[in-house]
């Protein structure tokens, strides 16, 4: 464990993030009286901070002068002061264990967000990568990706106007089985199925008041996600997809997606049902082509079942299919993620979606962690550098990348397509550009009010007996929000 002690709190949040990423396996207790093997303290006053750490025994210590704030604002007082604390952290530590984060000082999940908004103020792409490597210590790769990432949101949306457009994201919360590594909003499919009309009965009504509220507005993207949409019947998607077509102006919709997921869902009729219905987008997620992962983290399909359901998918007309994939799955190494990338480069999908593992407390693997301490996954970094080659060899982009807390080797989430296939969704969601009103259990609303730089959301509940109950409750929440 990691002891913190910070005389001054303002910018804890942070500081644990950091420290964090330097011990990845520890828990960081902030001025608990616990015996630990690390200390951390940050002492500050009014005109410096000063920073001494004891681990197992070696010392190290700085300081940092602190601006006055009498020479700027309040805002940028304080992000000086929260950057001068973050890189004095990352300073010390990085020479104390030296090491170096790909990533620098940056603990958000949303590395792009600082690129962007200095091509807005009129950086350049090569002055974006300076800032990055200098002001935030971000690894020359990670500087370039991150700005050229930026640079290709931007001109995917050169021509839309965000701010006056919002999206729509609908949740479909059940799934044939609880991956090992999720902790989504997710019912086995079995358990549930005798709620399901009633789940769709429920969120009918929330789409259609949804569409209420959104009068008025373009639809950038509809986003029908979960859980596995698909684990619903032909039947039930048929309704699902009319509803929302009878609710939304359809004709000025930009993207519509659906999350085809999980191979173990599919036929061939659903994947008819789907395009005829005008659906442009789905994805088929494989996570791994390697058989005994996927029959460890429960995903209850075969490889074949892959190939099949992607072949199934061509033949109903699908033309814009994403794949994703997971790098630090437990007990497989860079050999296993090249086989699932050769493979996947057969199967030619119009984008990929590398996500690096990230453990999240919710999930069975983190609650049931002993029993897979034999399985740690091997080579994160470098499976992650061979899928950035597969991407550049296979004609793909980046287009989007974010990043959680507890990711593998403090790594990040890249989507990849070839030029004119990226999903608008996925920067939307990430950036938050715009409004996205979301229907369904366990969904979030996120209201953008760029004026007051201000964003503001409303929570669904995740319980499904909730939802159903509570519905009307669900749909006020929203309606109290009003649009910008």
């Amino acid at each position: 464990m990691v002891r913190l002690i910070m005389n001054r709190e303002e910018f804890a949040y942070d500081c644990i993030s950091l420290v964090k990423a330097f011990y990845p396996k520890e828990k960081i207790l902030l001025h608990q009286e616990e015996a630990c093997d690390v200390v951390i303290v940050l002492d500050r006053d009014d005109h410096e901070l000063r920073m001494r750490v004891s681990d197992h025994g070696r010392l190290a210590e700085g300081k940092r002068p602190l601006p006055m704030q009498d020479d700027m604002t309040e805002l940028a007082w304080k992000r000086e002061l929260r950057m001068i604390h973050k890189d004095l952290i990352y300073e010390i530590l990085s020479e104390l264990l030296h090491t170096e984060l790909p990533w620098g000082t940056l603990t958000g999940v949303r590395p792009t967000k600082l690129p962007y908004q200095w091509y807005e103020e009129g950086a350049t792409q090569e002055e974006a990568v300076s800032r990055l490597r200098t002001d935030y210590r971000v690894s020359e790769e990670k500087a370039c990706t991150a700005a050229q990432i930026a640079m290709t949101e931007r001109e995917l949306f050169s021509g839309i106007s965000v701010s006056d457009e919002i999206s729509v994201y609908i949740g479909i919360p059940f799934c044939p089985t609880t991956c090992l590594y999720c902790s989504f909003t997710s019912y086995p499919v079995e358990e549930y199925r005798n709620v399901m009309e009633s789940y769709l009965d429920c969120l009918f009504r929330e789409i259609q008041a949804t569409a209420e509220m959104a009068a008025g507005k373009r639809i950038t993207a509809i986003y029908v996600g979960g859980g596995t949409p698909t684990s619903l019947s032909a039947e039930q998607l048929r309704r699902l997809i009319d509803t929302i077509q009878s609710n939304f102006p359809m004709d000025q919709v930009r993207e519509f997606t659906v999350e085809a997921g999980r191979p173990d869902s599919l036929t061939p009729e659903k994947l008819t049902v789907l395009k005829k219905m005008g659906v442009g987008r789905i994805s088929i997620n494989p996570q791994t082509m390697k058989q005994e992962t996927l029959d460890l983290i429960g995903r209850r399909h075969t490889v074949e079942d892959i190939r099949r359901a992607f072949a199934w998918a061509r033949e109903a007309g699908h033309d814009n299919i994403n794949m994703d994939l997971i790098l630090g799955l437990p007990g497989e190494n860079a050999d296993d993620v090249s086989e699932t990338l050769r493979q996947i480069g057969i199967l030619a999908p119009e984008s990929v979606t590398v996500h690096t593992l990230a453990l999240k407390r919710a999930s069975r693997l983190v609650r049931e962690i002993d029993r897979y301490e034999d399985l740690t996954p091997t080579d994160t970094v470098e499976s992650l550098r061979r899928s950035v080659a597969f991407a550049r060899e296979h004609g793909y982009r980046p287009y989007y990348l974010y990043r959680q807390k507890n990711m593998a080797e403090n790594l990040e989430n890249v989507g990849y397509a070839r030029p004119g296939r990226e999903g608008l969704y996925n920067i939307l969601i990430m950036e938050e550009m715009q409004t996205i009103l979301a229907c369904g259990a366990g969904a979030t609303s996120k209201f953008v009010y760029p004026a007051q730089n201000r964003i503001e959301r409303a929570d669904n509940v995740k319980s499904i007996r909730d939802y159903l109950e509570r519905i009307d409750e669900m749909i006020e929440r929203k309606r109290r929000m009003p649009l910008a």
